[in-house]
């Protein structure tokens, strides 16, 4: 892939996307747990700047990738290898479920890489691992982050079954850049994965990054696409490169422009919107589902 340099990232970084860590006694439990045990999280992998928050609330929140670390896409904005990854580790549902006990979370993010190579996706898998969760830990509150599944019926099915609380996928930019920035996947491929799981009666979710080249109005189509879609979720966030072998940045989004897309997206129906600089996927997760369902 070449390397680009683009005027922006030579730029420093403006104020509203720095960030205070405070790291504290309850998020130093949380890490000693994580570092004693070896635990995957994208949390610590991921560098995610909401991390001590996340760890430090009473209703502690973490985020595990499963199926392994390679992906068999390559999209421009993302960090993760990408190559021909090894077979799922069977026992990685149960791991998962004795990590969540072990960090005492009460609500825990599962999201993976794209698995292309196997036939469903690694959509069985996912499903044990909901189901693994949940016998260990019966109160935690579980939300997924899946890939698209290719917008398969049968495939999405199997993840349903086994009863998250709430399903992600993420749009990740407007649909004139998505054949650019993103490796294989399709915007109406997302929009029908969202779309079909909404009709089955789940709590969806999707997310997209901004500054990477749209126009206002195209932000606002993509949220009319997956309000329209049955999407009640949505969250919004600064893209930052992760190197200069990624896509590059095209402007910084003031929290002023974030506030206002929230405000969009509430307009248009959406039962909660998280948009800031920072916004992740997981960020305030259980927040939003207690929006949603009164958890």
């Amino acid at each position: 892939m070449p390397k680009f340099h683009d005027k922006v990232d030579v730029l420093k970084k403006p104020g509203w996307l720095k960030i205070r860590l405070h790291q504290t006694p309850e998020w130093a439990e949380v890490h000693d747990i994580v570092e004693k045990h070896g635990l995957h999280t994208i949390c610590s992998s991921g560098r995610c700047p909401n991390q001590a928050e996340c760890w430090s609330r009473s209703r502690r929140t973490a985020t595990f990738m499963i199926l392994g670390d390679i992906c068999t896409r390559g999209c421009r904005f993302c960090a993760t290898r990408t190559g021909r990854p090894l077979a799922p580790d069977a026992d990685e549902p149960r791991k998962v479920a004795e990590s969540v006990a072990l960090m005492k979370l009460r609500y825990v993010v599962v999201t993976s890489v794209t698995r292309d190579d196997l036939p469903d996706g690694g959509a069985a898998h996912w499903a044990a691992t909901v189901e693994a969760i949940r016998s260990q830990n019966p109160d935690a509150v579980i939300e997924l982050l899946i890939p698209d599944l290719d917008a398969r019926p049968d495939l999405l099915d199997q993840v349903i079954a086994s009863k998250p609380d709430i399903i992600g996928h993420n749009i990740e930019t407007v649909e004139r850049l998505t054949p650019v920035v993103r490796s294989r996947a399709r915007y109406r491929t997302s929009l029908e994965t969202l779309r079909y799981m909404s009709s089955q009666g789940v709590v969806t979710k999707s997310g997209l990054m901004v500054g990477l080249g749209e126009e206002d109005g195209e932000v606002l189509q993509t949220l009319h696409d997956l309000r329209e879609a049955g999407v009640r979720i949505v969250t919004l966030g600064q893209y930052l490169r992760p190197t200069l072998e990624h896509y590059p940045v095209a402007a910084y989004i003031s929290p002023e422009k974030f506030e206002w897309y929230r405000l969009q997206a509430l307009e248009m129906g959406f039962s909660y919107c998280a948009s800031a600089p920072l916004v992740r996927s997981s960020y305030m997760a259980e927040e939003a589902l207690r929006s949603v369902k009164g958890l």
